[in-house]
């Protein structure tokens, strides 16, 4: 049976990846004109081009940009959040956690912002960073459905072995963009994903006109709102001035506070002290008294020394971020503070393990003696250490036993060992590391 996918005529499936599978190797290695590149259906040969001209990384993983409280104050406000449950309805119907697809809901930009579906395959595609607040735009990861339906502005189906990024091409994909109904302004992209199911026709023709029938529950809800108010359009108000902050202390003795408001970023390395009270305010989120947060940051109840510390800390943060400054009785943040320890377990809790992987840049405030950040930098280490030995493929695993917790793992060294190939030169030196641990 022959393939429509296929570059050539009565090829079978099988056939058909393998050839495009050494076309894409072909462009990689320089050989645009190459034969079979040329087999390669145009709007794939295309979007190639374009993710080498973007410098896009045949094996690079997304780029995490909207997380936590930013992630969920930007879904909030987006046109598209208003018409999720019409995506839902049309896209996932009944069982939708086995419906052996996810449906994706991005931005203009090409952030997704909604990742639902089958919780195996969520599992699954969350492994290559196919989760929420990743940029899939075709200059980020390359050729895929959603990024390149957005940079062509129509439907798209991309199968397999034509995905630029080969952590993608295990995957098929159909996606279609959705305009504002009256200025056709770009609003965002849907996404079907999975197997050879997710790119048939018929998903194609649902994906398309879930599109249209979002375009259409947009307008309609615009012109009632229009008819409320008298058919005057609604006043819009400029909403509040809002700051979000990330405190940044993985790998790093000397935390990082990262604030961003109305268009301002600023940066500002804090002291040791500081990243430890801010990083336990973090975690506790419904406040400490003086006597519990002194004894997590200095392991005996010393109010005395916390107090002053504490007028310091306002000192540092009322110019920079006004909205982090701690109240008292209890010690509270007024606002969020996002941690990238808490993104790094958020990643694993959605199945992204080699996004957390790659943004573990190391233990939490490595030099911190603090009995608090201890106790974090302990359940981050050990969160991420179960998640990649349960979940993640030899590669990373691999990557893992060259960090500094994983080298000299005995477990870990032994998976990685039963998961290389028998062939594998690899397996020589696992056998020489594990022989050494062994070693009294």
């Amino acid at each position: 049976m022959s393939s429509s996918w296929s570059p050539r005529p009565h090829v079978a499936p099988d056939t058909s990846r393998l050839l495009i599978e050494r076309a894409h190797e072909e462009f990689l290695a320089g050989n645009p004109g190459d034969r079979r590149v040329g087999d390669v259906r145009g709007i794939v040969r295309e979007s190639w081009s374009r993710s080498l001209a973007s410098l896009v990384g045949a094996e690079a993983l997304p780029r995490l940009e909207l997380v936590g409280a930013e992630l969920e104050a930007y879904r909030r406000t987006h046109p598209l959040a208003s018409v999720m449950e019409m995506v839902r309805a049309l896209l996932m119907p009944g069982t939708a956690e086995e419906s052996g697809v996810v449906v994706a809901v991005g931005d203009a930009a090409g952030r997704l912002l909604w990742v639902e579906g089958d919780k195996h395959v969520r599992s699954l595609t969350g492994d290559m960073g196919f989760v929420e607040g990743t940029n899939w735009a075709e200059d980020a990861v390359g050729t895929s459905a959603p990024g390149t339906a957005l940079a062509l502005g129509r439907s798209v189906q991309i199968r397999g072995a034509e995905h630029y990024n080969r952590l993608v091409q295990p995957w098929s994909c159909t996606a279609a963009p959705v305009h504002d109904p009256e200025t056709r302004q770009l609003l965002g992209v849907i996404d079907v994903t999975g197997g050879v199911e997710a790119v048939t026709p018929q998903a194609q023709l649902l994906v398309d006109a879930t599109a249209r029938a979002v375009e259409g529950e947009l307008l309609v809800a615009r012109l009632r709102a229009r008819a409320a108010a008298g058919g005057r359009a609604p006043v819009r108000r400029r909403p509040p001035v809002r700051q979000d902050a990330m405190l940044r202390t993985l790998g790093r003795d000397r935390a990082l506070l990262e604030v961003t408001g109305d268009g301002i970023e600023t940066a500002v390395e804090i002291s040791a002290r500081h990243a430890e009270i801010l990083l336990m305010l973090a975690v506790h989120r419904e406040g400490l008294s003086a006597e519990a947060l002194s004894e997590l940051v200095y392991d005996h109840a010393t109010t005395e020394t916390l107090r002053p510390e504490m007028v310091r800390l306002r000192r540092v943060l009322e110019p920079i971020a006004p909205g982090l400054v701690p109240t008292s009785r209890p010690y509270r943040l007024p606002s969020p503070l996002e941690t990238d320890a808490h993104h790094v377990l958020s990643l694993l809790d959605r199945g992204a393990h080699r996004v957390a992987f790659a943004a573990y840049r190391g233990p939490v405030l490595p030099d911190s003696t603090s009995p608090g950040v201890s106790e974090v930098r302990e359940s981050v280490r050990l969160a991420l250490r179960e998640a990649l030995i349960a979940e993640a493929g030899v590669d990373v695993l691999l990557a893992y036993a060259d960090t500094a917790d994983g080298r000299d793992d005995d477990e870990v060294l032994r998976l990685c060992l039963a998961l290389l190939p028998a062939r594998s030169p690899k397996r020589a030196g696992l056998v020489a590391r594990i022989e050494r641990l062994g070693q009294p």
